[in-house]
């Protein structure tokens, strides 16, 4: 965008005669108005973004119990804290080394050493021009936190504190820029033009990799699962999980809108559009869903379905039509649903839905765009699936078996039976005095 209303620019002048020192003046002008525009937007997409962690601490912690509230909002206040700190340390030269370019041939690896290389006074411009590399840092740390925290969803009530803050950082810190650097760093994948345009796989479904592999080998909570029936564990709050999934749909607006990655306007208000009608279309399907299936109006499948929605068109918010993106939705609140009883019957407890929500519709979308994109191939979109996929799940399976043979993973039963607030923080969530 900068470079077309520059060259409108220079068009006009030559054509009007004007002094070529006066146009230079005003052409640089508007250039550096546009970077300012396009800067302070992406600020505004880093503040949406980062609100989205509150999102995540209401839906963990409503859906959870209410004897492990304390517990849930540690781990979702610690999880940002740590995947800053890891994408300033060695995260964001992974995902973005100088060494891969566009079209460079299949790299797969490369690394530009540890903490951030910028310019001498961090001043300089980042990615394509439109804002600075403080900027573009920091839009991207707030991604990578926000892989770390799907996980804890899945894994809540009975995780212990410092493996699950251990495995983040190993996971945030090196899984996740190793394989976003792929894509999103001109890697491999974005020669042979794969294509993720917000990290429907790159983000959502490296977190919901990780997350099966963390119920897989930690095991359902207690009670979970009792003689072939599944044993309902009420949340502890109703509405604060309604807030969570509204201010995740708030957050949306920059975690899509953001990544456009400029303040372009035709683009960026029509990624708006095509997200808020697959998160309302996927709210819809996991309410008729939900209704088929358990004969009840289930809030929880209206929840979970717009935040599917959200996830399934986050690969091509850009690319498919807002028609399209209806049927994106659709199909995302409908699998969810189905994703979560399926999970039920393999006894694999996920307390949230977050592996339903970010890894199945994860993966959905970025077929999606596939199938309703003319320019990009399915083929192309399942490989890159499949690439990331097998990476991320047996990284995260890796390292919760480590963690699970040294320290422990699981806490004991007698804490998991009586509460982890009281046991492993010293205060209750709740407390209501009775006078």
């Amino acid at each position: 965008m900068n470079e077309k209303i520059t060259n409108l620019m220079t068009t006009a002048f030559v054509d009007s005669g004007s002094d070529p020192g006066t146009m230079a003046e005003v052409s640089g002008q508007v250039t550096e108005n546009l970077l300012t525009v396009n800067n302070v937007w992406m600020m505004i997409a880093i503040f949406l973004v980062f609100i989205m962690h509150l999102g995540f601490a209401g839906v963990e912690a409503g859906f959870g119990q209410s004897k492990n509230t304390v517990n849930i909002l540690f781990k979702n206040t610690l999880t940002p804290l740590i995947g800053i700190i890891t994408y300033y340390i060695v995260g964001f030269n992974l995902m973005y080394p100088d060494s891969f370019v566009a079209g460079g041939g299949n790299e797969w690896f490369g690394f530009d050493g540890f903490f951030l290389s910028l310019p001498e006074g961090g001043e300089g411009v980042g990615y394509g021009g439109t804002m600075t590399y403080w900027t573009d840092f920091l839009f991207q740390a707030m991604f990578a936190a926000t892989a770390a925290t799907i996980v804890s969803g899945a894994v809540a009530e009975r995780i212990k504190i410092n493996a699950y803050l251990i495995f983040t950082v190993i996971f945030v810190g090196l899984v996740y820029p190793f394989v976003g650097s792929w894509k999103w760093g001109y890697g491999f994948l974005d020669d042979l033009g794969f294509y993720d345009f917000a990290g429907s796989t790159l983000v959502h479904s490296v977190g919901g990799w990780g997350a099966l592999a963390g119920i897989m080998i930690i095991g359902p909570r207690l009670g979970k699962y009792v003689d072939g029936k599944i044993i309902d564990k009420p949340g502890s709050s109703v509405p604060l999980a309604t807030m969570g999934v509204f201010l995740l749909w708030f957050g949306w607006f920059g975690f899509n809108g953001g990544s456009v990655l400029s303040a372009d306007p035709g683009t960026v208000s029509r990624v708006l559009v095509t997200t808020c009608l697959a998160a309302a279309m996927g709210g819809l399907g996991g309410y008729a869903t939900g209704w088929f299936v358990f004969k009840r109006l289930d809030l929880g499948m209206v929840l979970n379905g717009i935040l599917a929605g959200l996830v399934g068109i986050t690969a091509g918010a850009d690319v498919i039509s807002p028609g399209w993106s209806l049927l994106v939705g659709l199909v995302a609140g409908v699998l969810v649903v189905l994703s979560a009883i399926t999970l039920d019957k393999l006894k694999l407890d996920d307390v949230v839905g977050a592996v339903s929500v970010h890894l199945t519709c994860g993966i959905w979308g970025t077929l999606a765009v596939g199938i309703f994109s003319a320019d990009f191939s399915f083929g192309t979109q399942l490989l890159g699936v499949v690439a990331i996929g097998a990476v991320s799940f047996f990284s995260a399976l890796i390292i919760f078996k480590v963690l699970d043979a040294t320290g422990g993973l699981r806490v004991s039963e007698q804490h998991e039976t009586e509460g982890l607030d009281s046991h492993e923080h010293g205060i209750r969530g709740y407390t209501i005095i009775l006078e």
